[in-house]
């Protein structure tokens, strides 16, 4: 069996020698191949890179002149001739089984994608509280890969999933309209088309986030901003807790202009007052469950991830706004003549 692992990166000189490490380093019974899509890198990301080629045959570099992650991913999927295709970040890290139970759960679960949660991490005071608030439920909404699954379950998406390579030429590959939430579109086309996505605790893999607070900020925006292209494609909602944000952005706004030009305090203060509280709520929660005292900053990290998601939204509606009927997949990088079934698929 023949496993592709793509990277769509750019400018991961920081990160790319551990994710590189703990690819090569995985121990399962078949051959790898590593694809690495690089959107244009010049950071001494390419330098590392060609180290770990002259060790290891089996890592081939692409250029992505596009510099987006779907394209970047499709571009190295028209190339890969594994069994099984995974997507992985360059700023991430796989546990040594990993792909040996990514295998086993395929098999045993009949799945057309399995995953695992990510442990997010970092060793700065900024990145733990940004980690802890990505984990939690306040912060996350309830995603199991971002929160955590004590036992396996089927799910509509996750991170760093390991696909079937027939289910590329079923549903296509990632719609490169989306720099953002390009994976969970395509999960929800597998899942449309009569397939199944598993999330089991064996899988590990942990994800380095980003340790500013403006970057956090961006991350965010980003997030919500394609969400709406993504519900424009899919002519559906996951969660509604995708739309809260968007909600809590538009109360803040109406109460703040009430307040303005009314000259009526109390709702924003009630308004204020009532999120002010949860988010001090959880935020002790977290701190208690973590046995952490540097969480000072999690209240901040929060309002930061809610209130970007949110304006990101609220950005993507007035942008995307006459773009509703257009719900067709986008993957011209993805060259389906190049990518036939294998024998032993």
């Amino acid at each position: 069996m023949l496993i592709s692992v793509i990277l769509p990166i750019r400018n991961e000189k920081q990160f790319i020698e551990k994710t590189l490490t703990s690819i090569t380093n995985q121990k399962f019974d078949g051959e790898l191949e590593i694809i690495i899509s690089d959107g244009l890198s010049n950071d001494g990301t390419l330098d590392i890179i060609k180290q770990f080629q002259k060790k290891y045959r089996y890592i081939k570099l692409i250029r992505n002149n596009a510099r987006t992650v779907p394209v970047g991913f499709n571009k190295a999927l028209s190339f890969a001739k594994g069994d099984i295709i995974i997507r992985v970040d360059g700023h991430s890290t796989l546990e040594p089984d990993f792909i040996n139970n990514c295998i086993k759960m395929l098999n045993k679960k009949n799945a057309s994608c399995v995953g695992g949660p990510t442990k997010h991490f970092s060793n700065t005071i900024i990145g733990r509280n940004i980690s802890i608030a990505q984990c939690s439920y306040f912060g996350a909404g309830g995603a199991s890969f971002r929160t955590g699954v004590s036992k396996g379950k089927y799910v509509n998406t996750l991170a760093f999933g390991a696909y079937k390579r027939a289910e590329f030429l079923k549903v296509g590959a990632y719609d490169e309209e989306l720099i953002r939430n390009q994976d969970e579109e395509l999960n929800y086309r597998i899942v449309k088309n009569g397939g199944k996505i598993w999330i089991d605790p064996s899988i590990k893999s942990i994800y380095y986030v980003r340790n500013s607070i403006l970057k956090l900020f961006t991350q965010y925006f980003y997030y919500g901003f394609y969400k709406v292209r993504v519900i424009q494609k899919i002519k559906s909602i996951f969660s509604l807790r995708h739309l809260v944000p968007a909600i809590f952005v538009l109360t803040l706004i109406l109460f703040v202009v009430i307040a303005i030009f009314q000259k009526i305090f109390w709702p924003i203060l009630f308004f204020g007052g009532i999120y002010l509280l949860m988010n001090i709520t959880f935020s002790i929660y977290e701190s208690i469950k973590s046995q952490s005292k540097s969480l000072v900053l999690l209240p901040v990290i929060y309002f930061i991830m809610h209130l970007s998601y949110g304006i990101g939204f609220l950005a993507g509606l007035v942008f995307f706004a006459n773009r509703w009927k257009a719900s067709k997949v986008v993957d011209n990088s993805f060259k389906k003549e190049n990518f036939s079934p294998r024998v032993n698929a």
